[in-house]
């Protein structure tokens, strides 16, 4: 067996865009990534062929999704799965920053970790 551990603190912030920051980590079968999300961060509508679990640790974010454009309204301790192919999206509400906890199945190799 062989184990594979880092201390998430180490894991350095790495810039997506203009207001989205993000650090990863990897197993065979899942990714979980931390998202910090700025108030007034450009939101970008997209789809991948993994499922996503959300989590948010800190403020509120307005998730948009599925091709009906469901909208659901989340604060620190929500939760949302966002099914594989499914067209998403989210928005800070408020002046607080968001810190998003997801874990993506199968792994994203994209995000390194």
């Amino acid at each position: 067996m062989n184990v594979h551990q880092v201390d998430w603190n180490a894991i350095p912030w790495e810039p997506v865009r203009e207001g989205v920051a993000r650090k990863s980590f990897a197993g065979e079968g899942a990714t979980l990534a931390l998202h910090k999300l700025a108030p007034g961060h450009e939101p970008k509508p997209h789809q991948h062929p993994n499922e996503q679990i959300v989590y948010i640790l800190a403020g509120k974010i307005l998730f948009h999704v599925g091709e009906q454009d469901e909208q659901v309204l989340l604060s620190a301790g929500g939760l949302l799965v966002v099914p594989p192919n499914t067209m998403h999206w989210g928005e800070v509400v408020g002046d607080e920053e968001v810190l998003n906890l997801d874990v993506f199945t199968p792994k994203r190799p994209e995000y390194g970790g």
